[in-house]
């Protein structure tokens, strides 16, 4: 193999203030590449999509792998992949490795290596099982009649669960392998095991939660209904069959389940958000408890006309997170949170945050479930672990001319990006107040509204 590799594409970005550009160069790549793989940047300078043709790798045979980031300003992160998560790049053991990031401006070029693939190299790392107790491997291999396939399935079980005698509700939640154990996750775990024992421990709530394996490289396609002509997709509904007519009455006849959508949730990160979202608007009388976190949602324009079309059925809750450091999949979801609520949903039905902090990352999901989790299970407890109750804010007109007005409750934050994620304007708001756009250009851009440590983002159109 190889020794040396460039990096080299053209990407295609809108005009920006203070624009850098930068070339990547690769060094090396980790020994156990497959042949004439394609390698792709994913960060926050394209909603972290990590199979983007638009920044796949250019394979110039002798010559190597090219990328060259035409222009950008601000700080950008980002990781190296094989075109999916599954796939990311890894740390000099196999294991987890933080964003990258790279400052426009600072430098015309960077000379990086890919030291590991996790899904290639996890093995070396060594990592011992971080599961508890409660957790099990409830069957190594099971088949998936609709799809053909087998599929590791995990079971966590309440403390409680061998001498209370009663039932628990039911999480179900996509790529198993980053759920409880972080010898066998890609990018981290979500310690969804650990947060549960501990709410338990504190007679906030609990449940049986049931982790699904992802596909690998068939996982795009199993988590979308929806076909993206360039990364796939179609077989979302098989997959939902498989849970619903397989997995679902072996869970009831193996455990003591309360049944009905109402004890019945679903849960997913990235495109395991977008299936989430898809499973209550195809299947409301089965999943009323939906955690969405970091979906994307630039995957397919029909999610969002799906759920147009489907509407509103029973009563909900439906949980929408992203981060600051995603701020294309933010502005996804407040658009989506704008057209659910359009559309009849009530705030104690469907529930946006935006965290400032947060990236497209598992540590970020593993600090943002207890809160998630008890909004959708058990909303009269969220107030005692957090201490801090939601507020919400309205931003209109959009489209906006000359003024936009902020609406809201006590102090507000408010800052203005434009796409590459540049700073362009920002004020301090209390309970209400008005921004003059009229300066700025027409496009596209970015709202960031913090307040009391939590944020909502808006998609603005300036006119």
């Amino acid at each position: 193999m190889k020794k040396i590799y460039w990096i080299h594409h053209l990407l295609l970005c809108i005009p920006m203030l203070l624009d850098a550009q930068v070339v990547i160069h690769l060094e090396s790549l980790p020994a156990s590449s497959p042949e004439q793989a394609e390698i792709y940047l994913a960060g926050s300078i394209n909603g972290w999509n990590p199979a983007d043709t638009n920044f796949r790798f250019e394979d110039r045979n002798e010559e190597g792998y090219w990328l060259d980031i035409a222009s950008g300003s601000g700080t950008m992160e980002f990781k190296f992949t094989r075109g999916s998560w599954a796939t990311v790049e890894g740390n000099a053991t196999g294991s987890y490795l933080p964003n990258r990031s790279f400052t426009f401006g600072s430098r015309d070029t960077l000379h990086l290596s890919i030291l590991s693939w996790e899904d290639l190299d996890s093995g070396s790392s060594g990592a011992n099982s971080t599961a508890n107790v409660q957790v099990q491997i409830w069957d190594a291999s099971m088949y998936m009649p609709q799809l053909d396939r087998n599929r590791r399935i995990w079971v966590y079980l309440p403390q409680a669960y061998e001498t209370s005698g009663e039932s628990y509700p039911v999480l179900y939640m996509h790529d198993g392998q980053n759920v409880f154990d972080a010898s066998t996750s890609f990018a981290g775990e979500w310690k969804v095991d650990e947060t549960l024992t501990s709410l338990e421990n504190r007679g906030l709530g609990t449940a049986i939660v049931v982790a699904i394996d992802n596909g690998g490289g068939s996982r795009l396609d199993e988590y979308s209904p929806f076909v993206n002509p360039s990364q796939g997709g179609g077989e979302g509904d098989a997959y939902l069959d498989f849970i619903i007519e397989t997995l679902m009455p072996k869970i009831d006849s193996a455990f003591r389940t309360l049944k009905g959508p109402e004890n019945t949730g679903i849960m997913g990160s990235s495109m395991g958000g977008l299936i989430s979202h898809y499973a209550y608007f195809r299947n409301p009388e089965v999943f009323g408890k939906i955690g969405v976190f970091s979906p994307s949602y630039w995957f397919s324009d029909e999610y969002f006309s799906y759920s147009s079309e489907q509407g509103k059925t029973g009563t909900p809750r439906i949980y929408l997170l992203a981060g600051g450091g995603e701020a294309s999949i933010a502005a996804g979801v407040g658009q989506m949170y704008d057209q659910l609520r359009s559309e009849g949903f009530s705030e104690e039905e469907v529930k946006e945050l935006i965290v400032p902090s947060g990236q497209h990352s598992e540590w970020f999901w593993a600090a943002e479930f207890e809160k998630a989790f008890l909004w959708l299970f058990y909303p009269d407890q969220l107030l005692s672990a957090t201490g801090s109750a939601f507020r919400d804010v309205h931003v209109f007109p959009n489209p906006v001319e000359e003024f936009l007005r902020i609406e809201g409750a006590g102090k507000m934050d408010v800052k203005m990006y434009n796409n590459a994620g540049a700073l362009l304007q920002e004020h301090v708001i209390v309970d209400h107040g008005e921004i003059e756009l009229a300066g700025i250009r027409s496009g596209m851009y970015f709202l960031l509204v913090e307040q009391d440590g939590l944020s909502r983002a808006f998609k603005i159109l300036k006119i």
